[in-house]
């Protein structure tokens, strides 16, 4: 028979690796961008929500890190970089006449 100590070793290796897998998104999901932390404004698009990260979290710990996730803004997906297009160039107005 085991003995109670053991028992309680057990406990706590399980809690301690069950808070450590917590709140997918906010561990797994990477740096939190500032169109993730804020709401968007009228006639913005709506955020939209890690899918994988959602499942993970009712699956894993419904009642700690799904809260979590949401507060942080971590279960959103970031938006996607947006690449700076350079201006288009000016045509270089040219004459083929000289006046004398």
């Amino acid at each position: 028979m085991k003995s109670p100590r053991h028992y309680l070793l057990l406990l706590l290796t399980a809690l301690t690796l069950g808070s450590s897998l917590t709140s997918c998104a906010t561990v797994f999901g990477g740096r939190v961008t500032e169109s993730q932390k804020r709401r968007p404004m009228p006639g913005e698009p709506q955020r939209r929500v890690r899918a994988g990260a959602l499942v993970a979290d009712i699956l894993l710990f419904p009642l700690i890190s799904i809260p979590v996730d949401f507060a942080t803004g971590a279960i959103y997906k970031p938006k996607p970089a947006v690449a700076q297009q350079a201006p288009a160039p000016q045509p270089v107005a040219t004459t083929t006449h000289r006046r004398n």
